[in-house]
């Protein structure tokens, strides 16, 4: 416990899913937590439920003035930070013959227009030795039906990694991802999928899965903890994969 003691991190999509259970991870660890949002009801609740030492920012990842205003809006909360988790992002699926222009924009303008800025803007309030980590998918690492433009624009976020890490040696910013696999999130309800499909899909992408299990967000939040501790001081341009033996097996 307390391997993040007296440190501050910012979690984009902090309000669910694998932001939530990261953010709950932090503060026990010791952090102070920020979490975003696009949604104030969900943010509110997610901070409720939370409790410890949190703070919620409206904030949508999609939205360039959001992102411009980002900076400031921390500042508010707190002079510096120590770890940014780049955890919001989006997920679409379809044949290449059936992707729109808005199935394309929507997927690179939150998962890597909006995280490339969200750093950019927030770089000057990170302390130098600091953590930046990037939430991508297994997706990036293997060719899967239907997912061009989503594993595209996860493939995009694990370069960044390494190429991030490179540009802030001098400030000895480390930059790593981690590679979930299928975990337990509301992203498949989110996806328009019609309610009696999301069980057969779900059983389908679980059957996949060498151990047979979905993840936890937990699960990945543990990953999220020794990559934002000093426990990872010499680790740097990295992607872990936490698929539960997808890609890797």
């Amino acid at each position: 416990m307390n391997r993040l003691q007296n440190k501050t991190a910012l979690i984009t999509g902090g309000n669910s899913g694998i932001g939530f259970a990261t953010a709950k991870e932090f503060i026990e660890q010791g952090a102070t937590v920020i979490i975003t949002g696009r949604n104030q009801a969900a943010l509110d609740q997610a901070k409720k439920n939370l409790g410890g030492n949190v703070h919620a920012i409206l904030s949508n990842t999609s939205s360039m003035s959001d992102v411009r205003n980002l900076a400031q809006q921390v500042q508010l909360i707190t002079p510096r930070l120590d770890i940014l988790f780049i955890n919001a992002g989006i997920g679409k699926f379809a044949p290449i013959e059936a992707v729109t222009e808005d199935h394309f924009d929507d997927q690179f303008n939150i998962n890597i227009k909006g995280a490339y800025f969200t750093i950019k803007e927030l770089l000057p309030v990170i302390n130098d030795g600091g953590s930046i980590i990037l939430n991508t998918s297994t997706a990036a690492h293997m060719g899967m039906a239907n997912t061009t433009v989503y594993s595209a624009t996860k493939a995009a976020l694990s370069s960044l990694a390494r190429t991030l890490s490179a540009e802030l040696l001098p400030r000895k910013i480390r930059v790593n991802a981690i590679s979930p696999g299928p975990v337990k999130t509301p992203i498949l309800g989110k996806m328009g999928i019609p309610s009696e499909q999301v069980d057969v899909i779900a059983a389908a992408i679980q059957s996949k899965v060498p151990l047979g299990r979905f993840g936890e967000p937990e699960e990945i939040a543990k990953i999220a903890t020794f990559f934002a501790s000093d426990d990872s001081t010499f680790v740097l341009g990295s992607d872990l994969i936490a698929g539960g033996g997808m890609v890797t097996l």
